[in-house]
């Protein structure tokens, strides 16, 4: 989907925002988790409890779908490793969404500056 540059840096916000109903909370039936890997790759993992289908969303800032994946009633566990260096600098969003609620996750993509490298020439 993506290729791999070395100088992006991702920060994820991990305070993930539940949404339920504030009136009457419940508990969603499913978990996710993200965190960025050591290559700059964003994984995913869901685990569900009951047979609700799932909906992992990456968006842009512009609410533009990027990555989309539906998870079935029957599959439990789903993890996906997205690599997200063609992407822009900019702010993202990652969601896990069930018609229970869902999870939101902040994405801040950023290009490190390139250090330029010095040369030492001396001379006898």
């Amino acid at each position: 989907m993506f290729s791999l540059m070395s100088n992006l840096a991702v920060s994820l916000l991990l305070s993930a925002t539940t949404l339920t109903n504030p009136t009457n909370p419940k508990a969603l039936s499913f978990d996710a988790s993200a965190y960025v890997t050591i290559d700059k790759q964003i994984r995913v993992a869901v685990q569900k409890a009951t047979d609700v289908p799932v909906l992992v969303l990456l968006r842009s800032k512009d609410n533009e779908i990027l990555f989309r994946q539906n998870i079935g009633k029957k599959e439990s566990k789903y993890a996906v490793k997205l690599n997200v260096d063609e992407l822009s600098d900019g702010q993202y969003t990652l969601e896990v969404v069930s018609k229970e609620g869902s999870i939101r996750k902040e994405l801040n993509l950023s290009t490190a500056p390139q250090n330029e490298a010095s040369r030492v020439i001396a001379m006898q």
